[in-house]
């Protein structure tokens, strides 16, 4: 099953860098591209350059007032003392060009949506894009403006109905709160329980306001889920929602930080997960939405052995290719000495995370605890 996908990227997305040693390195898109084209699964014709998100597009989702804000600290950063919109922080340090950086990214989803609404492709990854923490008034978590967030208010514009699901270790929290009251916007996100990583919210008991109680859905794990417990929560919980939902389009967030060498979160999934997760989405995109399918990369901190494999797979499954089993030599061979870090060899991870048996039946049966009260909580408004 394929489709007409197009890969939003731009060397320029590389400015979106918060500081030298901050865990959200932008070499990774670059890495990932490359990786790509090297497993010969991205043709040079499949690239297309972002644009900078226009005010009025950053508005549909963002405070005037906080836009204003990050514009004008981008100009002069060095004068800032303190933390302003949470701007100036640990976590959202103000640079020179951080409007223009964050907005070409806000762009690149904003792209990507009115190609799919327009009919001028079906699939489009915006490899830069899933900065999901932004909210209204505040850069949070990495995140200065919400790209997916203005994504999904383009394609609300032109009357479309998005189930949006979030596959990032960290709960998609931005998004949902933007469309907490929006029965039109379905989110649905899977990620390690708020009681042990930042934002500290998902919990089962946020359905929505109104109209749309019952359309925001989260899915938290334990710390340590590993592939099967991870999966089989999602594939328990979101078809069933989505093909009841009816979306037109599906907004799609491919953080790969719940990857086992994370250095931020607490699962152990492999890249097994990246593969089978991305599949399942690209059947309910077919089955339910006619193909139309909007999806960026998102949290990823292990961004040599892990961020570029893991987005090669999501870009192989959104456009029905087959990657090699083995990671490319020219790529490894490259990059493993700048790395300091053996590199993995092969797509798919090879071995076992090592949790002691008694432990992964304990997370197993906690998560699955978890996925029933949840069906629970929803069952009187999808029934």
């Amino acid at each position: 099953m394929g489709g007409k996908a197009f890969l939003i990227y731009d060397e320029e997305y590389l400015s979106y860098k918060l500081s030298d040693d901050h865990p959200l390195n932008p070499q990774r898109y670059a890495l990932t591209v490359e990786l790509m084209q090297i497993a010969g699964i991205l043709n040079p014709g499949e690239i297309i350059p972002p644009r900078r998100a226009t005010l009025d597009e950053l508005y549909l989702v963002h405070d005037p007032a906080y836009v204003e804000a990050v514009i004008k600290l981008s100009s002069n950063p060095a004068k800032v003392t303190g933390s302003s919109f949470g701007l100036g922080s640990e976590d959202n340090p103000i640079f020179y060009g951080m409007h223009e950086a964050a907005a070409l990214i806000a762009g690149g989803s904003a792209l990507a949506a009115e190609m799919v609404y327009e009919g001028k492709a079906d699939h489009v990854f915006n490899v830069a894009g899933g900065l999901h923490h932004a909210l209204r008034d505040s850069a949070s978590g990495f995140c200065i403006y919400n790209d997916l967030a203005v994504a999904i208010a383009k394609l609300r514009e032109n009357g479309l109905k998005v189930a949006y699901v979030d596959l990032d270790a960290h709960h998609g929290d931005g998004v949902q709160w933007l469309f907490y009251q929006d029965p039109g916007v379905l989110t649905i996100s899977i990620h390690e329980t708020g009681r042990y990583l930042f934002p500290g919210t998902g919990s089962i008991t946020e359905l929505g306001e109104g109209a749309a109680y019952g359309t925001k859905v989260n899915i938290p794990l334990e710390p340590y889920t590993e592939d099967d417990s991870w999966l089989g929560a999602l594939e328990e919980v979101v078809p069933d929602i989505i093909r009841k939902f009816k979306p037109d389009v599906l907004v799609t967030q491919h953080g790969c930080d719940s990857h086992r060498l994370d250095p931020l979160t607490h699962l152990a999934n492999t890249t097994y997960v990246f593969q089978e997760s991305t599949r399942l989405l690209h059947d309910l995109a077919h089955e339910v939405c006619d193909g139309r399918w909007v999806a960026g990369g998102g949290g990823g901190y292990d961004y040599w052995r892990v961020v570029p494999r893991a987005w090669a797979i999501v870009w192989a499954e959104m456009t029905g290719r087959v990657l090699p089993y083995d990671v490319p030599a020219d790529f490894w061979r490259k990059y493993e000495k700048k790395a300091g870090l053996f590199l993995p060899r092969t797509f798919l991870d090879e071995g076992t995370s090592g949790i002691p048996l008694e432990r992964r039946r304990e997370i197993t049966t906690k998560n699955q605890k978890t996925v029933e009260r949840l069906k629970n909580a929803l069952a009187l408004f999808w029934s």
